[in-house]
């Protein structure tokens, strides 16, 4: 027992202390950015999206194209700037605070080296900035976690936080659908644990859906549309319907065409691409090992972005397949425990670092960075 009390603060205190590097080495770039160009730091977090949530706490939907914004982030943005607080930072406080909460649902869910790899992925600078995956992925992970531990109350009201904030949370609905069908009918006879069966699972995912009829009942009374967010998401980012073999068509053009005044596009495009490759085989993985509601949470996602234009925010969205992370942390358990894999490990560490920093540079400049 002590043994394993030891073993699990050691995973924990780990956890805490990649999660420290890494947003060290991120504040580290936003303040020398901040500091050499002579702007106010805020300038420098509030890139991209970060405006739109900004506008909406301000003006609320007044401009049709930011309705493709959710507007559980907004809200929480205009909380602070009516507490007298200035809202690019605490809302990056609050991105912080929940990437370490959602590292911590995510080793529940994956085991610390899952947790470790998510924190070092390539995109988390936008789990420390004003953005939603922070947080969404917090709510997200952890509702994964409790509906896995038969906790269904909890992970309704964590889905519907979720569903808030983001589209995905749709998506996370009916994941969540499928694994209450997948746990069986009976109730759970787990001691403490009363799951009510399969009605009552399902009956609980009614209250996330709410949330989302909710806000496409708002929309409708704004605009007189019941399609207000899709057409958002179209006249803002060119995200109508294509089949998927006009969207890999459409993103292809783009990799083969470099753009001279953005050299950053070609890489970042060609990097959304490898990113939807991997979406499609953590989908089969996990349908080859029976996990049917992982496969669905990812492949719904990796469907979805086929079906624009191109290939957009894969790389963002790599974030919240909890899937790809536990595979990850599944392969690093099994490898032996050797001077030559820890060797490996470190040097992939390193490695997933300096690719952080160069994200970060990228988005902390106002670049394009998916």
């Amino acid at each position: 027992m002590a043994r394993t009390l030891r073993r699990l603060a050691d995973e924990n205190l780990l956890i805490v202390q990649v999660w420290l590097v890494s947003r060290l080495l991120f504040a580290i770039i936003a303040v020398t950015l901040a500091v050499a160009g002579r702007r106010p730091l805020e300038s420098v977090l509030a890139q991209w999206d970060v405006g739109h949530f900004l506008k909406i706490a301000r003006e609320g939907y007044a401009d049709p194209d930011e309705m493709a914004f959710f507007p559980g982030l907004p809200l929480l943005l205009r909380g602070f700037t009516e507490l007298g607080l200035p809202a690019v930072l605490f809302g990056t406080i609050l991105a912080l605070a929940c990437s370490l909460a959602a590292a911590f649902a995510l080793k529940r869910i994956a085991g610390a080296w899952g947790a470790i790899a998510w924190i070092l992925a390539p995109t988390a600078v936008f789990t420390a900035v004003p953005y939603t995956e922070a947080p969404f992925c917090a709510a997200a992970f952890w509702a994964w976690e409790r509906a896995s531990q038969r906790r269904w109350g909890q992970a309704a009201l964590l889905t519907a936080l979720a569903c808030a904030l983001r589209v995905s949370g749709l998506f996370l609905i009916g994941a969540l659908a499928i694994l209450a069908i997948t746990q069986g009918r009976n109730p759970s006879r787990r001691r403490g644990v009363r799951d009510g069966g399969l009605g009552a699972r399902l009956a609980w995912l009614v209250l996330p859906t709410a949330v989302l009829v909710a806000y496409v009942t708002y929309l409708y009374g704004l605009t007189g549309s019941w399609t207000a967010w899709f057409a958002a998401q179209e006249a803002g980012w060119d995200r109508g319907f294509h089949w998927p073999w006009e969207a890999i068509a459409n993103h292809w053009e783009v990799v083969q065409r470099p753009t001279p005044d953005h050299p950053e596009w070609v890489w970042l495009f060609r990097a959304e691409l490898v990113s939807w490759v991997v979406g499609v085989v953590v989908t089969l993985v996990a349908v080859f090992r029976k996990r049917v509601a992982e496969a669905a949470w990812v492949g719904v996602q990796v469907l979805a972005f086929s079906l624009s234009y191109w290939l957009m925010s894969v790389n963002r969205a790599v974030l919240l397949w909890f899937p790809l992370w536990r595979q990850v942390g599944e392969f690093v358990e099994s490898r032996p425990d050797t001077t030559g894999w820890r060797v490996v490990g470190v040097l992939a560490g390193l490695v997933a670092l300096a690719v952080q920093g160069v994200w970060a540079w990228l988005y902390f400049t106002g670049r394009w960075s998916s």
